[in-house]
């Protein structure tokens, strides 16, 4: 039976009880091993304590042998690979953002002023762009953490992933779900990353329960923010669609103040090389002065 190493709380675990049952269903029992991060007992902002803090110990647990595979959110994966790992993507889950306001609230219908919750300095630039008269909040904590501070009051509103929502049964909570190209999520959001070192039968199981176009359209998305040599936390979003056997790659890099955006697509069938043209064209643009 295969161990599954997992972060602890109630949307990893969530997660990865997805991918044993998966795993299960094509043959592979499997069960979850609860592995603790740095940053699952650190409540500072990710930006402070560091890109890869929710995944390095999962993988060190992955390399010396106390679980068989390991279930991260892709987008929170440092963008160099690991060459001692093997990493698919499974079925992907709704890549979109979601509002959860009070009063059932759309973005637009909240009043002046408003306190929004997020730390990710990809949605307060965009909020911010949309909104410039919203009063954003830091936000750290699971989905119920971020969801009841504005059941109690503390804030008007909150941005989260519509994934992780959809995932934990609570996507009915999302009073607003944000169109893609009008709001741009992570690069790769939606997409778990499973990964098992090289060269194992954990490996060869991964074969049963792979999703070629959601990999391949998670790397392209990856690419761009690799290519412009950002981490997970700056402000640089992609998203991309299936047309036939064409994919197309968006991506975006923001102001922190929201003053500005750049924005650029690429269309083709050799998905490799998509991320890498659109952030060519965001850095002609003017790319890197907005992320200095």
């Amino acid at each position: 039976m295969f161990k599954i190493g997992t972060r602890g709380s109630m949307l990893a675990t969530t997660q990865s009880g997805h991918v044993r049952d998966w795993l299960a269903a094509v043959g592979y029992p499997a069960q979850l091993h609860i592995v603790t991060t740095a940053g699952d007992t650190n409540m500072a902002p990710v930006e402070r304590i560091g890109v890869g803090v929710f995944t390095q110990a999962l993988r060190e647990a992955l390399d010396r042998g106390e679980c068989d595979i390991a279930v991260h959110s892709f987008k929170d994966l440092p963008t160099a690979a690991d060459e001692r790992f093997r990493l698919i993507v499974p079925q992907r889950e709704d890549n979109r953002e979601a509002l959860i306001a009070r009063d059932g609230l759309s973005l637009a219908e909240l009043p002046e002023d408003a306190t929004v919750g997020t730390s990710a300095p990809r949605r307060i630039s965009q909020l911010k762009a949309l909104r410039p008269d919203l009063d954003i909040r830091p936000l750290r904590g699971n989905i119920d953490t971020r969801m009841g501070k504005v059941t109690s009051g503390e804030l008007d509103a909150v941005i989260l992933a519509y994934a992780g929502l959809s995932r934990a049964g609570r996507a009915d909570a999302a009073t607003q779900v944000f169109d893609p190209d009008t709001f741009m999520p992570a690069p790769a959001q939606g997409a778990l990353a499973i990964e098992a070192k090289v060269g194992t039968a954990a490996s060869e199981a991964l074969d049963a329960i792979v999703d070629p176009r959601a990999l391949a359209a998670a790397q392209a998305e990856r690419q761009v923010l690799a290519r412009l040599e950002a981490g997970c936390t700056a402000p640089v979003a992609a998203t991309s669609h299936w047309d036939g056997d064409q994919l197309t790659v968006r991506g975006g890099v923001f102001a922190l103040d929201g003053s500005r955006q750049l924005i650029s697509e690429a269309t083709g069938t050799d998905t490799s090389a998509l991320g890498h043209r659109v952030a060519e064209d965001l850095f002609a643009r003017g790319a890197a002065e907005l992320l200095s």
